[in-house]
């Protein structure tokens, strides 16, 4: 038996949605345990229509107490945005900072900032768990998405923290995805196997694209969740997934599908 068919997900082929400036996280893997993967982008990341509202903020970031960072387009955008105001990362330097994931957290250490709190599981509402406490009357710059859950901001007023979120990104559906999706669905062959949701944006996108006449084949497709939230959005579709990563990260997730297919095998 050739090295290839020894491989855990030989034979199978992987249907990633995740932006394609990230997908290698995602796909290289996949492709190194053996899968035949197809990528479709169904978000692309984009800067902001102004940056007035993060560039303010950063010029006065010694008002702040705390600093919320909940994704890698977050980390690079704001030091970008340092850069290019010409502010020392040591200006950040009396912040105490929460990083929603690991990725997160190490997009920040990078730049030689310490991050003080991260979830246990990454979502907002592990954020605000491990934020008990510990943010009630100080002032938290949150960066994130132009459009986000509200999960967080809410809560941590609600726990007494003055919170002020600005947009450090924006995601858009990429030109030529519903084509290129409809176009695989059209045909069994053509069909992937599993189909991956790194968030509930890719999810939801994904369902708009994916014209309707294709929803049948959805059913025999083995849909795979990066974590809960992302669970919820497919399930309230109609789309329960059959994989759900228990640890919320890429890695997390090529685990879970490698062992799905491992129990579809046995």
């Amino acid at each position: 038996m050739s090295t290839e068919h020894k491989k855990p997900l030989a034979g199978w082929c992987v249907l990633t949605t995740r932006a394609s400036k990230q997908a290698g996280g995602l796909a290289q893997p996949l492709r190194g345990l053996g899968a035949e993967v197809i990528e479709v982008p169904t978000i692309e990341i984009r800067p902001p229509r102004s940056y007035k509202a993060l560039d303010t903020a950063l010029k006065n970031i010694a008002d702040y107490d705390w600093l919320i960072l909940t994704s890698v387009n977050g980390v690079e955008a704001l030091f970008s945005r340092l850069k290019k105001l010409r502010i020392a990362k040591s200006k950040l330097g009396h912040l105490q900072i929460a990083a929603i994931g690991p990725a997160t957290r190490l997009e920040i250490e990078k730049q030689g900032l310490k991050v003080g709190v991260t979830p246990e599981k990454y979502i907002a509402e592990s954020v605000v768990e491990a934020l008990e406490g510990k943010t009630e009357g100080k002032r938290v710059l949150l960066v994130r998405a132009k459009i986000a859950r509200d999960v967080l901001p809410n809560e941590l007023r609600r726990a007494g923290a003055r919170v002020h979120v600005v947009e450090a990104y924006e995601t858009h559906v990429p030109k030529g995805a519903q084509a290129r999706l409809n176009r695989i669905f059209a045909h069994e062959e053509t069909c992937p196997d599993i189909v991956t949701f790194t968030s509930s944006s890719t999810a939801t996108n994904f369902l708009d694209l994916l014209a309707k006449e294709h929803y049948e084949a959805l059913r025999n497709i083995h849909m795979a969740s990066i974590g809960p939230v992302t669970s919820a959005t497919l399930a309230k579709a109609g789309f329960k997934p059959r994989i759900e990563a228990a640890e919320y990260t890429m890695q997390g997730l090529v685990a879970a599908i490698a062992q799905h297919v491992r129990s579809e095998h046995q």
